[in-house]
Parts: structure tokens; sequence; C-alpha cells
């Protein structure tokens, strides 16, 4: 299949990558890029363990073509931390309301946490659990994420 050289803006930084027409988000940010926080899961959009923000909203990677993303600026679980490395409030929110358990599910849900925030910096629980609901979390019982999410909530 013929390449097409795709112009991003991942995690603020300009790149230029070629990519087949049926290449996947997901495989192009992990092996191409070595961006290995968006997990690969389910495969068909019913997990949310690649959701990355496509020009601020959240996109599932494993049913996203590259392709359609040339152009876009692209957030990963990488590219929210500090400018010094340090972790986003909500990172460490997840690390502090006991979030994180095995962690699979941990990126995508920070990531659609962000997002819920930048639309409604102040949810209700409800509205949180409605805001994650596409994501699946095994371990936590999802508690411990609500928390998180609302203890970076403006009151």
């Amino acid at each position: 299949m013929k390449e097409q050289v795709i112009s991003i803006i991942i995690n603020g930084e300009s790149q230029e990558i070629a990519v087949k027409p049926n290449d996947l988000l997901i495989n192009v940010l992990r092996e191409e890029l070595g961006l290995t926080g968006i997990k690969y899961g389910c495969g068909m959009g019913q997990c949310g363990g690649c959701t990355v923000l496509v020009d601020g909203e959240p996109v599932l990677g494993c049913i996203t073509l590259a392709i359609a993303v040339d152009g876009a600026a692209i957030t990963t679980i990488e590219g929210i931390a500090k400018p010094d490395g340090s972790l986003d409030p909500l990172q460490e929110a997840f690390l502090d309301h006991g979030a994180v358990q095995c962690g699979f599910c941990t990126p995508g849900m920070i990531l659609t946490g962000k997002d819920l925030l930048s639309k409604n910096p102040s949810p209700n629980e409800d509205e949180i659990r409605t805001h994650i609901k596409g994501n699946l979390c095994r371990c936590t019982g999802y508690d411990g994420i609500v928390r998180a999410i609302q203890s970076c909530t403006t009151k």
C-alpha cells in the first residue's frame, strides 16, 4: 500500500510521519512514535484503554485511522505532565485517591477526566460517572477514579 505523509502535533511537538491508509492511530503512536501509554484493550472501541485527545476531544485510537488525524493536535498521557516532568494534578489525584491499581485503564481514564474538567470544571458525581462510562476498569470499582476527578473540580 502506498504511504502518505501526515503532519500532526503530538504532545505539543510537530511531527511528520508516513502512514499507510489502513494504519490505526494506536499502532502509529505505540510502534512508530514509542508512546506506549496508550493501551490496546479490546480493539473494537469498547473499553477506552486507547483514549487520546485529538484537538481536545477524546478519540479511541484502536478504531481511528492515523490518516484521519492529519493536521490535528494529539495529546497522550505522556503529554499532560508539566514541562519540568512533574505530574499533572489529575495524575497526582489518581495516585492520592487509590484510582490506580493495575494501571491499564488509567491513561484513558485520566484523559477522559481531563476532557470532562475542561468542559465542566465542577461536575457532580453523576456527571463524572456518565462521562467516564466508556472507559472500563476491572480493578477499582470506579469509586477512587470518581474521587480523584472530584478532587480536581473547582468548587
